[in-house]
């Protein structure tokens, strides 16, 4: 008579790294100074991707379309047109 012995070993296989769990950095994008309220020249008014809000009296728009005021005053929100924003700064009389 033919003796067989088995021996099992585990099958179950080891845990890998994810490969998931990465994310970029937040931008921080959006509107820094709010309607009426009083800011000095350099100030950052926006900061955006592309020309959402469009630069009005007195603000500037630098290369990566950041919006900046260029005298000292009031941040001003406005329409322009039907469809468009802008952003403008009034000198405090």
């Amino acid at each position: 008579m033919i003796r067989i012995e088995l021996q099992y070993f585990a099958h179950k296989k080891g845990m890998g790294s994810t490969k998931n769990g990465r994310d970029s950095e937040s931008k921080r994008l959006g509107v820094k100074r709010a309607d009426m309220q009083v800011v000095s020249a350099g100030s950052i008014l926006v900061r955006q991707r592309g020309t959402h809000i469009h630069a009005g009296n007195n603000v500037g728009k630098g290369s990566d379309d950041t919006l900046f005021a260029l005298i000292d005053g009031t941040v001003k929100f406005e329409r322009l047109g039907r469809d468009k924003k802008q952003v403008s700064v009034y000198a405090a009389d």
